[in-house]
């Protein structure tokens, strides 16, 4: 009783300390919502409006009808030219992504005696993603246009094979829909390591460890109370972001509230566990900081599948991405947002989560002492 009582007298001097410190709500109020928004409006992985070159060498019907396909597309914004020689400077530049040549034979696929291909599609090989979208949008804007012939025409062309393509969790393809619970994971990375990683060096820089130190409370009673108060912060942040990716980006939300809150909370301890160990092990805020972004978001960032697929890393990487918990947040937040209470997945990731927060907590108990020097 009478250590939770030296907690409780800690927590409440936090809170007044949080209260007249700007940069605590800096950092959990202001941070949050201006990378939500990032993230949201300005990265996208959905490629629309691709700008390319067509080359019709016959102008019959046919050819400006599929001219007049891709036009009609919105992932597509095509330009017509006489020769693939009048656009060479503009793909060379970057202005456009590839181009699309439609030869003189290219009427005879109705008679489907060409030897031949009836279309030639080149995508600009420097970007590797943007050459995919561009093979891929234009063949989807052929497969339908052979649909829409065969339709209006009554007879088929080419095999007519109509393809029925439902997806399941992100129905819509907004990369957004992806993107917003995956950084949600990536800010409370940040936020809740920036928070605690500044608090030990801030009393330092003060001069106010002395007191601490002659206080009669233990080591992990400091930790405990200043874990306690900046747990709040940290919650404060993950209502702000989870509010405007439902409410204003309108990311859809399958799965319960409670799950939510139980997965935030055991991530934010391994996020504010990590900034108490570079606390306690620096004495200056901005080399806490510096220290924290490299450590915690950056990795975080890199290796946790938010962008880049864990299965596709060299296998020492992948290995590796087993010890960030952001990669269990990320999964379970995506898991949350989009698929529901997938209960199997996420007990998986709450466990190893708790296990990561095991030993970071016994790090810091076995390497820190109560002295000044």
């Amino acid at each position: 009783m009478n250590s939770l009582r030296k907690i409780h007298a800690l927590v409440i001097k936090e809170f007044y300390q949080i209260i007249r410190d700007p940069s605590s709500w800096l950092i959990s109020v202001f941070f949050p919502f201006f990378l939500l928004f990032i993230y949201a409006v300005g990265i996208s992985l959905d490629m629309k409006d691709l700008k390319i070159g067509v080359v019709l060498e016959e102008m019959n019907s046919d050819a400006q009808s599929f001219y007049l396909a891709m036009r009609n597309s919105p992932f597509l914004d095509p330009k017509l030219y006489k020769h693939t020689n009048d656009f060479q400077d503009e793909i060379t530049s970057g202005k456009l992504h590839g181009y699309v040549n439609l030869p003189f034979y290219f009427s005879e696929y109705e008679k489907q005696t060409a030897e031949k291909g009836p279309l030639y599609v080149v995508a600009d090989g420097s970007d590797p993603n943007t050459a995919n979208f561009v093979q891929n949008y234009v063949m989807g804007a052929w497969s339908k246009w052979i649909i829409q012939e065969n339709i209006s025409t009554k007879s088929p062309r080419l095999a007519n094979i109509d393809i029925e393509q439902r997806f399941w969790f992100n129905e819509s393809l907004e990369s957004r829909n992806f993107i917003l619970p995956g950084a949600i994971a990536i800010i409370m990375t940040l936020i809740g390591s920036l928070l605690t990683a500044l608090v030990i060096a801030r009393e330092w820089e003060r001069g106010s460890i002395e007191s601490l130190m002659a206080m009669p409370i233990s080591i992990w009673e400091i930790y405990l109370a200043k874990l306690i108060s900046y747990f709040f912060m940290g919650m404060i942040s993950m209502v702000i972001c989870a509010f405007f990716s439902i409410v204003v980006f309108n990311v859809p939300f399958v799965g319960s509230y409670l799950m939510l809150v139980i997965v935030s909370s055991t991530f934010l301890l391994t996020a504010l566990g990590t900034g108490l160990l570079i606390s306690s092990l620096t004495r200056s805020q901005f080399l806490a900081a510096q220290i924290s972004i490299v450590s915690s978001f950056l990795p975080a960032f890199m290796l946790s599948g938010f962008i880049f697929e864990i299965s596709s890393m060299p296998k020492f990487i992948q290995w590796l991405t087993y010890l960030m918990p952001a990669r269990y947040m990320v999964s379970s937040m995506q898991t949350l947002f989009l698929a529901g209470n997938v209960l199997r997945l996420l007990f998986i990731n709450i466990g190893i989560m708790l296990f990561i927060i095991t030993i970071l907590f016994a790090i810091i108990l076995l390497t820190t002492r109560k002295r000044l020097d």
